[in-house]
């Protein structure tokens, strides 16, 4: 999900920059250049530090900038398929909810929330279980796991990532203690499984 990785590349130094302290102008341009950048590499970078010039720069005639090549380290977001995130509900809609999970927004599909049928009330924004009587609201803290993750580098918050909460040990955290109490009082049959 997260990582720390280094990255080197180019950036451009207009001509009224130029007065300035290179290494603040070079953090700045490397932070307005590539922080909220996505690539199918390495994700959506969060975060650059450590900025450092490569070399002397190059000016192009008739441009008047100076392109300096940049090294630097980055926080990236990537989110990988299978992997367990958690995250917050922050919007419930007629077929799921959507988690934030770090800088972006993923889908559970009412069908993979959990073992039971889901209704859906919008007015509330709540989904409950017609069995099992568990209810999710926006501001819940889940878990889950990436089914699904296909990220848009032009246009980062428009990547489509679907999740899963159907398995054990993933869920809505108070389910999950819920179920961690059963198997401690040895009730092995969660209600999710009574419901199935």
């Amino acid at each position: 999900m997260y990582r720390i990785v280094e990255m080197t590349d180019t950036v451009r130094i207009p001509p009224d920059k130029m007065g300035g302290e290179m290494k603040k102008v070079l953090e700045e341009l490397v932070h307005e250049s590539f922080e909220g950048r996505m690539t199918k590499t390495h994700g959506i970078t969060v975060l650059t530090t450590d900025v450092e010039p490569l070399d002397e720069g190059t000016i192009i005639h008739g441009d008047g900038a100076i392109y300096q090549r940049v090294k630097f380290n980055a926080l990236v977001f990537r989110p990988d398929v299978q992997e367990i995130v958690h995250g917050i509900v922050c919007e419930v809609v007629e077929f799921g909810c959507f988690v934030h999970i770090g800088p972006l927004d993923a889908l559970v599909h009412m069908s993979q929330i959990m073992n039971d049928y889901v209704s859906v009330d919008l007015v509330n924004e709540r989904l409950t279980g017609k069995e099992t009587k568990r209810a999710l609201e926006v501001g819940d803290d889940v878990r889950a796991r990436i089914v699904t993750a296909s990220l848009n580098e032009l246009s980062p918050r428009e990547s489509k990532i679907g999740l899963t909460m159907r398995q054990p040990a993933l869920g809505k955290e108070e389910w999950l203690e819920e179920d961690r109490k059963r198997r401690r009082e040895g009730k092995t049959e969660a209600p999710e499984e009574a419901a199935a």
